[in-house]
């Protein structure tokens, strides 16, 4: 900070305005100080009168104020400039500052070279662009490479803690889910207003928690559904592959949606559905051809199970990176009605993110960009911890883009994966 004043720092509560102090009792100039936030939090910086005179050192004596807002990028810095003038920095406009003096470097040296060459003849003027040119490619591709080489060596890095990551999350019962990145509401086309926990948002991966997704009434109405339908469900084996449970294991029955029937809490359900992945994609996915709803039963077996059902790192849909495949899932909702008592996360674990059911509430996660149409590349890989004790009933929809009546889902099996991973949550 030189700001040349005292000043006082002030997190501004997004419900009720009020600002809470965060310094105390204020920072001198020239000092730092380090704040830890969320996404989304609004921080006011305000200039502290003279103990003195009681005014502030400006020229009107008024006491200057700024306000900044977190954003969602690494190493931010806010310096306080004089007239609590300030600058708000991170990795992206670090990168951008660099960029912009590599060209300016390349620039200086045409000129210098435009300078020199007296008579600008045709061939002069060619030689000067081809140097330039080269300076801004030799430039570019060290920056690429430099670059290139820290995202691989980091990925190694993450991935290689992920699995130990996910063994010790799923073995301490008493942890929570993680915390948000950003906390937001949504309000359905009914005027319902749902708390949204963000706890990823990548263009081609998101992550969210959705309270009070779906009612008692919409659960009971899945399960009655289901009762005589539930067969042994199938389990993911971690290669894309799947084997056959047994009756000790978990249930599933894909339950077909009653469209012709508007006031059905199945109809409510799922329409509720694709209005969310709608309002975060902005896709206009609609129901037809799309997946039947599937309900899934998981039962534990009690602390003293040596061998707990434990479903493997998998992906819903594609998550190389690679462009999108019409027909395929790009989406996937989640839905509690029974919790266990013990047991029954969820690990994102190339995100870090454990995710702990809460009854009537949803995960949502998107694994497709939307406006470049990349699918994401590992970072909705999930898992499931064992239930150990106690059931886990669920409601899962995965979503397709590209299907309609006369090209339904079943009629894109690309992946080989229709409804054989339906235990994969």
């Amino acid at each position: 900070m030189c700001s040349g004043v005292k000043v006082e720092i002030h997190w501004v509560d997004p419900t009720t305005g009020e600002r809470v102090p965060q310094t105390t009792p204020y920072l001198y100039n020239g000092a730092e100080f380090n704040l830890n936030s969320f996404v989304s939090h609004v921080f006011e910086v305000r200039e502290v009168p003279s103990a003195q005179t009681g005014v502030c050192k400006g020229a009107d004596q008024q006491c200057h104020m700024q306000t900044f807002v977190v954003n969602e990028n690494e190493d931010q810095v806010v310096y306080v400039r004089p007239g609590i003038n300030l600058s708000h920095t991170d990795n992206l406009s670090n990168a951008q500052d660099s960029a912009e003096q590599l060209l300016s470097d390349c620039q200086d040296e045409a000129l210098k070279a435009l300078g020199d060459a007296g008579d600008l003849t045709r061939e002069a003027v060619e030689k000067i662009l081809a140097d330039v040119t080269d300076c801004v490619e030799g430039s570019v591709t060290g920056q690429l490479m430099r670059s290139n080489e820290e995202i691989s060596f980091q990925k190694q890095i993450r991935t290689g803690m992920a699995e130990h990551w996910e063994n010790y999350t799923c073995a301490d019962y008493g942890l929570g889910s993680s915390e948000p990145k950003e906390r937001t509401t949504w309000q359905d086309s009914r005027g319902r207003r749902r708390q949204v926990q963000i706890m990823l948002d990548r263009p081609a991966s998101r992550i969210h928690l959705v309270d009070n997704f779906i009612s008692e009434a919409e659960c009971d109405a899945m399960e009655k559904a289901a009762a005589s339908k539930l067969h042994d469900a199938t389990v993911a084996d971690g290669s894309g592959g799947s084997t056959k449970s047994n009756t000790r294991k978990a249930k599933q029955a894909g339950i077909k949606v009653p469209w012709e029937d508007p006031g059905s809490p199945i109809v409510a359900l799922s329409s509720r559905v694709y209005e969310y992945v709608n309002n975060v994609l902005d896709l206009d996915i609609k129901h037809n051809g799309q997946e039947d709803l599937m309900s899934i039963q998981y039962f534990g077996r009690g602390l003293e199970d040596k061998e707990p059902d434990r479903y493997t790192p998998h992906c819903d849909g594609e998550c190389t990176g690679n462009n999108f495949k019409p027909g395929n899932r790009m989406a996937t909702m989640v839905i509690y009605c029974t919790i266990p008592e013990i047991g029954g996360a969820t690990n994102f674990r190339n995100s870090g993110i454990h995710v702990v059911p809460k009854k009537g509430s949803a995960t949502f996660f998107s694994y497709i960009n939307p406006d470049g149409m990349q699918m994401d590349n590992g970072f909705t890989e999930h898992s499931g911890c064992p239930v150990v004790q106690g059931e886990k009933k669920i409601v899962t929809q995965w979503v397709r883009l590209g299907v309609d009546d006369e090209n339904p889902w079943d009629a894109f099996n690309t992946l080989g994966i229709k409804h054989k991973d339906a235990m994969n949550q």
